[in-house]
């Protein structure tokens, strides 16, 4: 029987979100599951995993006391601010694949931004994949938010949710951003290479969107976590050993 485990971490640093998401992977039962929620303080830059630390200004990101970490999973830079983090971390025991498991994972998020408002009914999966050689080439390339891969979250044609998954062992970690206000849009300023400022920001307005802008109006944190959970019990048919009291405000 599997147990499934729901963690609130609330505000902690990129190196504490980082190594927490890792120290569940490296430890998780073959009879256990987690699913947490997280934010950031402060606001940081997270590079995957192959990324280099060049591709930033440090010395502009450090002035705004903006943080810079690396994730356990592949993808490209993500400016986390206004936004709610998920990971999911489980066994590849249960006779579902990895890339399954991102399916169900994003079908729940959805589930969870439904339940929280109809105005966000309009959440789907992207079902095309892109040509990610080819993106990588572009200016672009070096922004998470700029493209849509498989089974991501969009809204209207725009990301809404970026998420990133990682085997190891016999264990899949999975994590993601769901964005709530336009602040990640800022990740262009702290870039090293800014030759391409404008067409970076312009490409992120252009496919990029957020749950305040959508609804045009504030999201209120704690109940969108509420409605998340709820949204990943019904998807996962599993109900979570307990339910820590969450405040994201």
């Amino acid at each position: 029987m599997m147990k499934w485990n729901f963690i609130y971490s609330g505000f902690q640093t990129g190196k504490f979100n980082m190594d927490t998401d890792i120290r569940l992977a490296m430890n998780c039962g073959e009879d256990e599951a987690f699913f947490r929620l997280y934010r950031w303080n402060p606001y940081c830059i997270s590079l995957g995993a192959n990324q280099s630390i060049k591709d930033i200004d440090e010395a502009v990101a450090k002035a705004d006391n903006i943080d810079i970490a690396r994730r356990p999973t592949g993808g490209r830079a993500i400016l986390h601010a206004e936004e709610l983090t998920y990971s999911v971390v489980m066994p590849l025991n249960q006779g579902l694949s990895a890339r399954e498991i991102y399916t169900k994972i994003s079908l729940a998020l959805v589930n969870g931004l439904r339940k929280y408002d109809s105005g966000l009914a309009g959440a789907e999966l992207e079902n095309v994949q892109p040509n990610f050689p080819d993106l990588l080439k572009k200016p672009s390339g070096m922004l998470c938010f700029a493209s849509t891969a498989k089974s991501e979250v969009k809204y209207d044609g725009k990301k809404l949710i970026g998420s990133a998954q990682r085997k190891m062992d016999k264990v899949v970690l999975q994590h993601g951003s769901i964005l709530v206000g336009t602040y990640h849009r800022k990740l262009p300023e702290y870039l090293s290479d800014k030759s391409n400022l404008a067409i970076l920001n312009h490409e992120l307005e252009a496919k990029t969107t957020e749950i305040e802008t959508i609804l045009g109006k504030p999201v209120d944190y704690d109940r969108l976590a509420e409605n998340l959970v709820e949204g990943f019990e019904d998807m996962w048919e599993v109900e979570f050993e307990e339910k820590p009291e969450m405040s994201f405000q």
